[in-house]
């Protein structure tokens, strides 16, 4: 088990550079001076010598990217090329905002996707079974940012309700956190709700084929026993994975959602480094949410020798 981490901690390495040099250039080949946009319309030809000096911008590109990294490497993601604040604090502390959206969706989505999932497994071709299947094809076509607005606006028009501006950290007001975060975890976990269940579903459904679920029910085990002792327990390994993958998804995209509800999380801090041409603040980030998601997908791995014995890491 412990080789298997270290080799897969190890496999961060190449992945993550290979992000960096996406993001990186990808970034360098947009059109326009980045200078010019930072210091705008007013700006001298002495101050944009300045500033293309202090960031490096007249450097040739490989040198441009191994002065990143280098300071990457030792925990230094650099300064915002528009404030000039330090973008790993700035990242770090966005970050807990959008993690806790994420894991408030996420429970959301799973409270009502799995139970939903299993009743129409169990309930094949019957009217509940279609009734959770439509549900569950309306939860994955609506668009996250449409179903925010509509919910918005029927709570505002319908009845008289808006939705708190700004942020209020969990130990300071926790009521007032959760009445912040509830909408848009909400509208996030039922787009995360519509696949849950359909893969919920039709693991139930493929492990209640099973030889050993027949010999289980011919000796007169209780059907609720069946389903949740044995049948769910066999069919997390697919929604396990899932979930993960939608985890580390909404990390990274929920910054539609951040801007419509004004949170002020980590996709908002990239959507705003974009409009600004911030080059540091949207690679340091898109770098940071690259590591986060690959380590959600190594504990999705170590959980299914935990939930399958069958399955060794050597």
């Amino acid at each position: 088990m412990y080789a298997y981490i270290i080799r897969r901690l190890l496999m961060i390495i190449p992945v993550l550079f290979g992000v960096s040099i996406v993001i990186f250039f990808t970034l360098r080949v947009i059109p326009g001076d980045v200078a010019q946009t930072i210091l705008g319309t007013s700006a001298t030809d002495e101050s944009l010598a300045a500033l293309r000096d202090k960031f490096g911008l007249n450097m040739p590109l490989y040198e441009q990217y191994f002065t990143w990294m280098s300071g990457v490497l030792v925990g230094d993601f650099g300064v915002s090329m528009r404030t000039g604040a330090e973008i790993l604090p700035e990242i770090l502390s966005r970050f807990a905002i959008t993690f806790e959206l994420t894991i408030l969706a996420a429970f959301i989505s799973w409270i009502i996707a799995i139970p939903l999932g299993i009743i129409a497994g169990v309930k094949r071709n019957t009217k509940t079974d279609f009734s959770v299947r439509v549900i569950s094809l309306l939860g994955v076509s609506v668009p996250n940012f449409a179903l925010a607005t509509i919910l918005i606006l029927v709570l505002s028009l319908s009845f008289n309700y808006s939705p708190p501006v700004g942020y209020v950290g969990f130990f300071e007001d926790p009521l007032t956190n959760l009445q912040i975060l509830f909408l848009p975890a909400f509208v996030l976990g039922t787009g995360m709700a519509g696949a849950v269940m359909r893969m919920t579903r039709s693991s139930i459904l493929e492990i209640l084929r099973q030889d050993f679920i027949r010999t289980i029910r011919a000796k007169g085990v209780r059907e609720r026993v069946v389903i949740f002792n044995h049948a769910f327990k066999n069919a997390l390994i697919p929604i396990l994975t899932i979930i993960g993958m939608q985890i580390g998804v909404l990390l990274g995209g929920t910054v539609i959602i951040e801007q419509i509800f004004s949170l002020p999380g980590l996709g908002q801090m990239v959507l705003t480094g974009i409009n600004q041409r911030d080059f540091t603040v949207v690679q340091g980030a898109i770098l940071f949410i690259a590591f986060v998601f690959v380590m959600i997908n190594l504990l999705v791995d170590l959980l299914y020798s935990y939930l399958d014995p069958r399955i060794s890491y050597k």
